[in-house]
């Protein structure tokens, strides 16, 4: 019976910045449900709601899925789960890529200009590292998940920002989630973790398995 693997974007993208992953998982018999969102209009909160209800039109009620985010959706699905909004034993498996599991210090840094807050919107102002961060305010992941983090970056003088290595927009430091089942770093930036196929295989190997292949047999 084919499996359903719902797609989360990022803030400011879009549905179809994850088209590697979905043209990867229809070639394994997956049901693709590749979802958009409002990400630059509403806060976290509303954004959980508004993909709950996608969830609902796309996966038959009761039936489980499995899930792949980039960045901000990771938060976006941990929200909608902690609020009861998706029951936690209806997500199968979870993989993310670069998510602001522990808050992004490239938010702190620019949340009070204008264009970023013009740019980005509320939800961009929720995910610092600061007494307001809800990545920082949800629990530890109720789910089978594994984490991957990115350690290129295109950013100039990103190592002064973010102290350590970094996608150039979440250092791996604080994209290690609590309750995470698994977790990897690959030479990577963070617009671009999902056209590695190197990514590609440990993503479809922890759906598999829960836990990302490893090159040591």
């Amino acid at each position: 019976m084919p499996r359903h693997l719902l797609l989360l974007h990022g803030l400011a993208r879009t549905r179809h910045s994850l088209w590697p992953v979905a043209r990867s998982a229809a070639a394994r018999g997956y049901r693709v449900a590749s979802v958009g969102y409002p990400s630059r209009k509403a806060p976290i909160e509303e954004l959980a709601a508004f993909v709950t209800a996608r969830v609902a039109e796309r996966v038959p009620d009761g039936e489980a899925f499995d899930v792949v985010t980039h960045s901000m959706g990771g938060i976006v699905l941990r929200t909608a789960v902690a609020r009861g909004m998706i029951p936690a034993d209806r997500v199968r498996r979870v993989v993310m890529l670069a998510p602001p599991s522990r808050g992004s210090e490239l938010a702190d840094v620019l949340r009070e200009r204008w264009v970023y807050r013009r740019v980005l919107g509320p939800a961009g102002q929720q995910l610092g590292t600061g007494t307001d961060s809800v990545p920082l305010a949800l629990p530890p992941i109720p789910f089978p998940c594994g984490v991957i983090a990115g350690r290129r970056t295109f950013v100039p003088m990103a190592q002064r920002v973010f102290g350590g290595p970094t996608d150039g927009r979440v250092s791996v430091a604080r994209a290690r989630a609590e309750g995470m089942a698994d977790f990897m770093v690959v030479n990577r930036a963070h617009p671009f973790l999902m056209w590695s196929p190197e990514v590609l295989g440990a993503i479809f190997g922890f759906l598999e398995s829960g836990r990302f292949p490893r090159g040591d047999g």
